[in-house]
């Protein structure tokens, strides 16, 4: 049996005020290592205020938030070496040639001489970086803005990477791109992004956390709403012979013909990594011609609009 992984980012029952008025309620959640999360929520829901607690930037009000093991009011000198922060507006010097200003990035992370240089370089390949190294960052447009501030970010090898609206007020060719480098980071880096956009939300994330007015309404959105794991089939059989091909695949509950036509199936099935990959051997071992098996995700859009309003349906 696998040893249980600790998880990297920890909240528990946090709550923020300013003065007279709470932005976070008793928000708790908790991040594994190499996930990339989604915090969903309309602007005002509290979602920059999390970030800079979980950055150090802000202490809560009550509650108690451990990144990578480190305290963020007792040890955050620790914790702010081992997470990199991207605001939204991406602060650049536009004074600074962005070669100078990712060494300069570089010096305050603690690297320097070759390691600097080796760091910088590695960013500015992922980032596709090296043809504007000697720009100054006023000239940059607003994607590649973003790009050094991610490229930055990445450098000393963080833990963590916190996000705040990576994709706004880019183009759709910009969006694609950063989209593509946050879910090359899954695994190698645990990332937290928030966002008021569903679908890049639903596009990036493996798991989406959903606030609302600084109360965590979930912090599994997808799964909540359908705990069960579901697979869309489409082969060239009965429902009769694709039953009795998959009963001897484990965890699969029911196979239904699904309504809009002939030669599409629903499986219900336990949530298990090689599940799909058994159920398609089983079904090309007794001759069946499978087109399609892919697993079937809830409409985020539904799950947000169904989550927020609760508080409006119960006032």
């Amino acid at each position: 049996m696998l040893p249980a992984v600790s998880p990297v980012v920890v909240a528990e029952r946090v709550t923020k005020w300013y003065g007279p008025r709470r932005a976070v309620a008793d928000v708790s959640f908790s991040i594994a290592p190499g996930e990339i999360v989604g915090l969903l929520g309309p602007n005002g829901s509290g979602k920059s205020t999390i970030f800079r607690m979980l950055t150090g930037y802000l202490v809560p009000t009550s509650g108690r938030i451990a990144v990578a093991g480190h305290d963020v009011v007792e040890d955050s000198i620790g914790v702010r070496r081992a997470i990199s922060y991207v605001p939204e507006d991406a602060p650049l010097y536009d004074h600074m040639r962005v070669g100078e200003f990712l060494h300069f990035m570089a010096g305050l992370k603690g690297l320097h001489g070759a390691k600097a240089r080796a760091a910088v370089d590695e960013a500015a390949e992922r980032l596709d970086l090296v043809r504007v190294m000697k720009l100054t960052a006023g000239k940059l447009s607003r994607g590649f803005r973003q790009r050094v501030s991610i490229a930055q970010a990445l450098l000393g090898n963080p833990d963590v990477l916190v996000l705040d609206e990576p994709t706004s007020g880019l183009d759709p060719h910009q969006v694609i791109a950063v989209r593509d480098l946050i879910q090359s980071l899954a695994g190698r880096h645990t990332v937290l992004m928030a966002s008021h956009i569903l679908p890049e939300i639903e596009k990036i994330a493996s798991r989406v956390m959903i606030l609302l007015d600084g109360v965590l309404l979930t912090s599994d959105a997808l799964k909540d709403a359908a705990p069960d794991f579901r697979l869309r089939l489409s082969a060239d059989a009965s429902l009769e012979s694709i039953r009795a091909a998959a009963d001897a695949v484990a965890g699969v509950h029911d196979i239904v013909a699904a309504a809009d036509e002939g030669g599409r199936f629903l499986v219900a099935a336990d949530r298990r990594p090689a599940l799909a990959a058994d159920l398609l051997s089983a079904l090309v071992g007794a001759q069946i011609a499978v087109r399609e098996l892919t697993e079937l995700r809830p409409d985020l859009e539904r799950v947000f609009l169904d989550l927020t309003r609760q508080p409006e349906a119960a006032a």
